[in-house]
């Protein structure tokens, strides 16, 4: 290795070539891609390194858009929204919101293929089987089902699994991972006696097994799109302003259990 490429070598990347007067990502001039490749359809290439067009890039699109946002009860929203009044700037108060997604918030899409993916090796008649594993291993919660305010339905679900249906009628995908989903969410209810909906993780992650995703990548992408929402919460409590806002008003006090 010469003392040069000792330097160069550092850091490697397929991802961006440069030099003074050009840009290219992933093989292309970016003139080439600005103004002709969608933004969606940019982060798949960027991520990826592969193009997604037709259906498949209407349902990576569509899973980025229905993702985006889910109010300030939502933690990395309300941590986005209090930081946002602490002076901190706008970027700063985005990454508060972006470093609440971990296992348990933001975390369960990437569960969810991994779960489908078990199933599918398996075969769809050993699905009550590999949930009981699932459960033995991590806990009772089913990653990507059942909701604690939307209900019978997580309104997001029936579109995104509409739309994988027409993309698999269409030879785009398999479908394989949206039967697996409802047979899964088929289960629930026939073992707790009433509907426990497919939430907004499970749909999404059912479109991101369909699309080859591993699973962080799937957890990658939902941060990604929640993001956006986190921004523009952002924003708008920087505009509304406040100062040092708390997760409650101030009249209301928290429950002390010491002596």
């Amino acid at each position: 290795m010469t003392e040069c490429n000792d330097v160069k070598d550092w850091w490697r990347t397929s991802i961006i070539d440069m030099e003074p007067g050009r840009i290219a990502l992933r093989g292309t001039p970016v003139e080439e891609l600005i103004g002709n490749v969608s933004f969606a359809r940019m982060i798949w290439l960027m991520v990826t390194g592969e193009q997604i067009e037709g259906p498949r890039a209407t349902l990576f699109e569509a899973a980025l858009v229905s993702a985006v946002d889910h109010g300030p009860q939502a933690p990395s929203i309300a941590a986005a929204r209090m930081a946002a009044t602490c002076g901190i700037g706008l970027q700063s108060a985005m990454a508060t919101g972006l470093n609440m997604l971990g296992d348990v918030h933001g975390g369960a899409g990437e569960q969810a293929v991994a779960l489908y993916r078990q199933i599918e090796a398996a075969g769809l008649d050993a699905l009550p089987r590999v949930l009981n594993d699932w459960r033995a291993e991590h806990g009772k919660f089913i990653p990507g089902f059942g909701h604690r305010f939307h209900k019978p339905v997580d309104p997001r679900a029936p579109r995104l699994l509409g739309l994988v249906d027409e993309a698999a009628e269409a030879g785009a995908v398999s479908g394989v991972y949206a039967q697996i989903g409802r047979g899964i969410e088929a289960h629930l209810a026939e073992e707790r006696g009433k509907p426990v909906p497919m939430n907004i993780d499970g749909a999404t992650a059912v479109i991101y097994a369909e699309l080859g995703c591993p699973p962080p990548l799937a957890r990658g992408f939902f941060g990604l799109s929640r993001s956006v929402g986190i921004l523009a919460h952002a924003w708008e409590q920087t505009e509304q302003g406040g100062r040092n806002k708390g997760p409650t008003p101030p009249a209301y006090r928290w429950t002390y259990d010491g002596d």
